[in-house]
């Protein structure tokens, strides 16, 4: 499919379908609107009447346009309140577009939408994003294939935009790479498997590749990434992908993803009710760092960036650690294991050491850490903590681009009593209430003096319902943010 920037109008453009936006509450048509309207025989104002259209955001409304006319259908598609407009505004409204232009089985498509705040780069960038995310169905695992009909989208009066119609070509590869990784199940996606993608990214995008194995991780002193994966038949491969730019880099940051395969539990194992069959998500945070590792080494910013996965199963056997159990981490800080099932923090602790060691300006970390995070904030809302206020506004102004939501939690200190332990630095889990901040203060203990923020992901990962710019199934959240950010 070819999406194109094009200085056509709505008045001359052929092909099989055009789709245009209108405001809610939009009582006239007017300018070229109106002028098309009377071109295909009031078509538009029919199928406004007809379907009672009052241009609420995401609503669409579709008919054939009869007689002989160089158009052959015509789309309507809600952008809300005029007041209300921003770019994710665009973004919803090119997804609706997409799954109508979709199901009509077009195959040449037009879409005329308002530039927002005079900025076509923008506009053209957010409308092929929208549009090529909710265009994409999953359906590696299905023995049958829906593949779309669409050849052609032309983006009307945005000629001169290609390089934006481009970037958002790229990010979207990296966003949908993340969604494959957490809709592949455990036996697809596996700690060996997720390697394998790192050396194929390495290969086709000019990264560098480092992939220490169990015994070079026990030389490293990883013993809590090493505790959760001493369970699992299959061997723990901790990631290390670097993207470098040409001439010095305008600043160093790593990304760190949790990157949990599968997670039974441990001998706290899932029970009923638990959730525990749609596990193969517990490594979205790692999807997404190889999401945007793939997006940015094509985008080629000018900043150095470290994309790091410890990734492994947590798993149970006469191997698994037990409840009580104490591990060194590589900072040689012990940890009292009261709960197998609080694994994700684990692996992360020793990825945040080998991180700071990089002598980096900033490092991220995100992760499907704790169901406690979706209860404050729903499904839809990821939770941010950071020691630094900068880089928190970074990470804020980022995803308000993207169109990602990240609500900013409190490093409430007091709470690192409910994690201390009488025979050891820490547990690895406290008390029910705060548990998403305690999980912080913990991953707080393995960072030392660079700017680091923490991302719990756990909710906007996975959709049961369509969302917009998501179908159901992994959103391949926050990609797009990441991305801003290092692009920043």
């Amino acid at each position: 499919m070819d999406i194109r920037a094009v200085d056509t109008t709505l008045l001359n453009w052929t092909g099989d379908a055009i789709a245009v936006g209108l405001s809610e509450g939009t009582t006239e048509l007017t300018g070229e609107l109106a002028q098309l309207n009377e071109q295909l025989s009031r078509t538009i104002q029919e199928l406004i009447t007809d379907n009672e259209f009052e241009g609420k955001i995401g609503t669409t409304a579709v008919s054939r346009v009869g007689g002989d006319h160089s158009i052959r259908k015509i789309i309507l598609v809600g952008l809300g309140k005029t007041e209300d407009y921003k770019l994710d505004t665009l973004r919803r409204a090119a997804a609706s577009i997409s799954r109508v232009a979709k199901q009509e089985k077009v195959k040449t498509l037009g879409i005329s939408l308002p530039v927002v705040g005079d900025n076509a780069r923008s506009t053209a960038q957010i409308i092929t994003e929208g549009f090529l995310l909710a265009l994409h169905q999953d359906d590696r695992f299905k023995s049958e294939k829906k593949p779309t009909k669409l050849e052609t989208v032309d983006l009307l009066g945005l000629n001169g935009q290609d390089e934006a119609v481009r970037q958002a070509d790229l990010i979207a590869s990296g966003v949908i790479l993340a969604r494959e990784l957490v809709n592949a199940p455990a036996n697809s996606v596996t700690p060996v498997t997720m390697a394998n993608l790192a050396e194929q990214l390495a290969t086709d995008y000019g990264l560098a590749l480092e992939i220490l194995e169990q015994a070079e991780c026990e030389a490293l002193g990883m013993g809590a990434f090493l505790g959760v994966a001493q369970a699992s038949d299959l061997p723990p491969k901790f990631i290390h992908l670097t993207y470098k730019p040409e001439g010095t880099p305008r600043k160093k940051v790593a990304i760190i993803g949790k990157s949990l395969t599968f997670d039974s539990g441990g001998l706290n194992i899932k029970g009923a009710g638990s959730g525990i069959e749609t596990m193969k998500m517990d490594m979205g945070g790692g999807a997404a760092t190889l999401g945007a590792a793939k997006a940015l080494a094509q985008l080629k910013p000018d900043v150095e960036v470290h994309f790091i996965c410890a990734a492994t199963e947590n798993m149970i056997s006469g191997k698994a650690m037990h409840p009580g159990d104490i591990l060194t981490a590589s900072n040689g800080k012990t940890i009292e294991v009261n709960n197998t099932d609080a694994e994700g923090r684990l692996t992360l602790a020793d990825a945040l050491v080998f991180a700071e060691k990089l002598e980096l300006d900033a490092i991220v970390d995100l992760a499907t850490l704790t169901g406690a995070c979706v209860v404050a904030l729903g499904d839809d809302i990821a939770g941010l903590w950071s020691t630094n206020p900068d880089l928190a506004q970074q990470i804020k102004d980022a995803a308000e681009r993207a169109g990602e939501k990240f609500w900013e939690m409190p490093m409430e200190e007091k709470y690192f009593d409910g994690l201390k332990s009488g025979i050891a630095d820490m547990k690895n889990t406290g008390p029910r209430a705060g548990g998403s901040i305690t999980a912080a203060l913990f991953l707080k203990q393995f960072i030392k003096e660079t700017p680091w923020a923490h991302l719990d992901i756990a909710g906007p990962v996975w959709t049961d319902k369509d969302h917009g710019v998501n179908n159901t199934g992994a959103t391949g959240f926050p990609v797009r943010t990441l991305v801003n950010w290092v692009m920043s």
